[in-house]
């Protein structure tokens, strides 16, 4: 019975039906993935392929485990081919977007307590080190963010001046940097603490202070300023 047609269900058992008539709070989540996949398999309708992809992940099970997913791994998985891992991944994103999105409109940066809580959560699903800046205006507002580079924090990928070509842009009273170690380990590096201090030196002469780093680990972080790396 599970694998009955779409079409062949009771118009009260279609998941888009259901949304129409109850509203998509009542879905399920396999029930809302598969609005979005639209069709199955010659074996498999589109609900019971959506079960499946929830639940296929060997250690995160439902939404959470899509986070952990790219789109060759999801390409594994019987009925998902390009498109449909490709609508997935960006449901994924979409996701991310929306809730960074309902932070940034009240973010305030004013501890590094604040700063973390922005980050962790987008920092739990990283496998790769990112490395940010936040411009922040006079009140810690938060006016614009970039992405440095992915990867280790490097002299030759991450550039003093472009950190600040960005600050000028924005007209950003100040900047914060903060990455990510997938290692779950927060501890900086001596190439951390380096590059941290030439950015640190160049933001004091163009009166753009760099305001603190904050490193992400495993639900927990290190900031340079409460360690007095950067004063």
């Amino acid at each position: 019975m599970e694998n009955l047609k779409i079409a062949d269900m009771a118009e009260n058992e279609k998941p888009v039906e259901r949304l129409q008539k109850y509203g998509a709070e009542f879905l399920s989540d396999a029930e809302l993935l598969a609005i979005i996949l639209r069709t199955g398999t010659s074996d498999m309708n589109v609900v019971t392929l959506a079960q499946m992809i929830l639940n296929s992940h060997p250690v995160y099970k439902g939404l959470k485990s899509i986070n952990y997913r790219s789109v060759s791994d999801l390409m594994t998985i019987h009925g998902v081919g390009k498109s449909k891992a490709a609508q997935i991944m960006a449901l994924a994103e979409i996701s991310k977007r929306m809730n960074l999105s309902r932070k940034e409109e009240h973010v305030n940066l004013s501890s590094p307590d604040s700063v973390a809580d922005y980050f962790m959560e987008e920092a739990r699903y990283l496998d790769k080190e990112r490395v940010y800046a936040l411009f922040t205006s006079n009140d810690n507002s938060l006016l614009h963010r970039v992405m440095l580079s992915e990867g280790s924090i490097n002299r030759s990928i991450l550039s003093t001046r472009e950190v600040f070509k960005e600050a000028l842009k924005c007209n950003a009273a100040s900047v914060i940097l903060i990455h990510n170690h997938p290692s779950g380990n927060p501890s900086p590096s001596d190439m951390d603490i380096l590059v941290t201090k030439q950015i640190s030196d160049l933001g004091n002469k163009l009166e753009i202070p760099l305001l603190d780093h904050i490193i992400i680990g495993d639900g927990i972080y290190v900031s340079f300023k409460e360690e007095g790396i950067i004063k």
